[in-house]
């Protein structure tokens, strides 16, 4: 059975796609076989992977539409472990189906179906809102995974969050966890990087990942080239960070099966 990790916060500029894109390539570098599907319907996904409109055959708005199967909908990448499911919305009439299918919160539950057990894990790129496709996402998945920038607006997304989270795990997938918090765009010697951390020290303390992303300019460049920063500069601070990122993830869960047997 796949892990299914939902890459959410409901804030932009943080580097949720960022995130996304580069810990599924992480993981697929690290061999295991790893599905990225992007829910965001700007397809902010597709682009850092270098899928123009033109290279696209369909996704998940055809996915919503039913019709199409996952299965018929998922692309290749440049990374052998790594597939990928676009959005494919290219139009105001398309959204605006696809967030009407939304509604139906276990569409992309029940449209996973097919491919859980032979994907390691699949992660969910959600779009900075809550509800609607985000929805979807959370009670398809098994955890998630918040990304956050030091600062006063990231701070107050992560309590919305997090009371989302309840509400989901009450009303719809009791089983939903907090794969952890990482901090992306990290600059050390900050005062508002150390604010932020103090605050969530004091009220997540138990969910904060020790690898921290740093705000290094090549995360934004490598997307220009359509690529993830470990297939652009391997060697570079920010391509070690997210295969650390994955690394602790990887780790956590061989724990978590081990508690579990």
């Amino acid at each position: 059975m796949s892990k299914i990790i939902s890459v959410c916060i409901p804030k932009g500029g943080v580097g949720k796609t960022t995130t996304a894109v580069n810990l599924a390539a992480s993981l697929a570098v690290a061999e295991k076989k790893t599905l990225l599907i992007d829910t965001d319907p700007f397809g902010a996904a597709a682009i850092a992977l270098g899928y123009t409109p033109d290279k696209i055959k369909a996704g998940l708005a055809e996915i919503f539409g039913f019709s199409h199967s996952i299965k018929s909908v998922i692309h290749r990448t440049d990374l052998e472990y790594l597939d990928f499911v676009p959005a494919n919305i290219y139009s105001i009439n398309m959204h605006d189906k696809f967030i009407k299918y939304a509604e139906n919160r276990s569409i992309l539950k029940n449209s996973l179906t097919p491919v859980e057990d032979y994907y390691d894990y699949i992660i969910l790129d959600c779009p900075p809102v809550l509800k609607g496709i985000t929805t979807n996402a959370l009670v398809a998945s098994d955890t998630i995974l918040i990304p956050i920038k030091s600062g006063h607006f990231s701070l107050e997304a992560i309590d919305t969050l997090f009371k989302y989270f309840e509400h989901i795990k009450e009303i719809a997938n009791p089983e939903l966890e907090i794969e952890g918090i990482v901090l992306t765009m990290y600059e050390k010697d900050s005062k508002v990087t150390k604010i932020s951390e103090r605050e969530l020290k004091i009220k997540y303390s138990k969910y904060l990942l020790s690898t921290v992303i740093p705000n290094t300019s090549l995360l934004n460049e490598s997307t220009f080239y359509g690529k993830p920063l470990c297939l652009y500069k391997i060697d570079s601070d920010g391509a070690i960070a997210y295969l650390d990122l994955a690394s602790e993830i990887l780790k956590n869960n061989k724990k978590e099966r081990k508690e579990i047997v």
